[in-house]
């Protein structure tokens, strides 16, 4: 591979970017089922849309974590966690970072554009609003003078983010507005993304600490947040089987999305409950967090797919 194509994977952190796939194509099925038809254009704009927001938000974290500490005094960054840690090994790409942070957020501001006036008129303004808070949210994660991760907020942004906004976002393209699908289906995509972070958080408590980057696994301790990490697992479970149940006879095959965890949580909760205060320890189990968030991501696509196709 060209070395400048890897540099700017590794750079946009690229195997992260299913976090924003997946929401995004559950959206679109979704809205597929509701609608009985999709828009192939305002998909493709969507995606697009979903991909410069994302990257945008990987790099100004690395630009602001750098800036601010962070990243700098982090002893036990991984593939999984930490950042991509290009800032740190080398200090001159930082100019490099914002003109592709930058570039990524005027490209999600034109594909909103664009989307504001394919979306029918009913729903354009909800579309503008989404999208502003998406702009808001991929800058000021990290970026002061908000510094939404800093002050206790980047669970709940996080979760809503790569949840509830980016699945109404993407119905709202196909112009789909809230209805008791989308309603059930806006939490699950969240919470999944939301368990990369939590295992993240645990495995850089030390650095965060130090940092002033105040997140649950800093407030409240490795134990505890172990404790919420196993319940937001459970909640992904529960969250599948309520929307198998918007439609019984038609959604059930929602479940199939559920195998990974029969196969995985029964490894992965007891390793992050004993191993919650040991950054090797969880290392391990991010490892099989992201293999159970990215099969999760590729089943619920395959079920809601499924869906469509018997109802």
């Amino acid at each position: 591979m060209n070395k400048a194509i890897k540099s700017f994977l590794v750079m946009i952190r690229a195997p992260f970017l299913s976090s924003i796939i997946s929401p995004i194509t559950a959206g679109l099925l979704i809205s597929w089922i509701s609608a009985g038809h999709i828009n192939a254009l305002r998909a493709v704009i969507v995606i697009f849309l979903g991909l410069c927001l994302h990257i945008a938000t990987n790099v100004y974290n690395d630009i602001y974590d750098t800036l601010q500490g962070t990243d700098m005094i982090n002893r036990h960054r991984n593939q999984f966690s930490g950042g991509s840690g290009v800032l740190v090994d080398d200090p001159d790409k930082m100019q490099a970072m914002y003109i592709v942070a930058r570039t990524a957020l005027a490209g999600a501001c034109i594909a909103g554009l664009i989307l504001f006036f394919l979306t029918g008129s009913e729903l354009r303004y909800v579309l503008a609003g989404l999208v502003f808070l998406s702009l808001f949210f991929s800058k000021f994660y990290t970026a002061a003078p908000v510094k939404l991760a800093y002050r206790g907020w980047g669970e709940v942004s996080v979760w809503f983010a790569f949840g509830p906004m980016a699945v109404l976002v993407a119905a709202v393209s196909q112009n789909v507005g809230l209805n008791p699908l989308v309603l059930a289906a806006m939490p699950v995509t969240g919470l999944s993304t939301l368990s990369i972070l939590l295992l993240g958080q645990m495995i850089d408590l030390e650095a965060d600490r130090q940092g002033g980057k105040w997140g649950i696994a800093v407030r409240l301790g490795t134990k505890q947040t172990a404790v919420f990490f196993a319940a937001v697992q459970s909640g992904i479970c529960v969250n599948i089987i309520g929307i198998s149940l918007v439609d019984i006879s038609g959604l059930w095959p929602v479940l199939i999305s559920l195998v990974p965890y029969a196969v995985i949580m029964p490894r992965l909760i007891p390793a992050v409950l004993q191993g919650h205060d040991d950054p090797e320890a969880l290392k391990k189990a991010a490892g099989m967090n992201v293999s159970l968030h990215l099969l999760f991501s590729l089943l619920l696509s395959a079920g809601l797919f499924i869906s469509g196709m018997v109802m």
